[in-house]
């Protein structure tokens, strides 16, 4: 199956479970593939026929953005949602980073998979 990606879309939201996390945004990050049949576009070369990449990317800034969860693992399995129920994706794979969350380290998060139900 192709992949249409996002790669390092970063957004800034209410996320973690401390008292000053709550008081303040902070960024994420995302990277997304998702599944999608790219032969019928590159036929016709018509925008109606793609996974718009530009239209998923809008609805999980606004999304997100507006957003307060205390886990990573809660926003990363709400946006997988909206990706294969709003937009038809078959099959998504999403890292949700938390850049600076570890003293040390880039970043943490979380790697999800997840399939729209038949």
């Amino acid at each position: 199956m192709d992949k249409v990606f996002i790669e390092a879309l970063e957004i800034e939201c209410v996320i973690g479970i401390y008292d000053w996390e709550r008081k303040i945004k902070q960024p994420v990050v995302l990277d997304i593939e998702m599944a999608f049949d790219n032969r019928k576009p590159a036929a016709t070369d018509d925008i109606a026929d793609t996974l718009d990449y530009k239209a998923v990317s809008k609805r999980l800034i606004q999304y997100v953005s507006e957003s307060s969860f205390g886990l990573v693992e809660t926003l990363a399995e709400r946006c997988a949602e909206i990706i294969t129920g709003e937009f038809g994706v078959a099959h998504v794979r999403l890292k949700l980073s938390k850049p600076g969350a570890v003293r040390g380290s880039k970043a943490v998060g979380v790697i999800i998979e997840r399939s729209r139900a038949a």
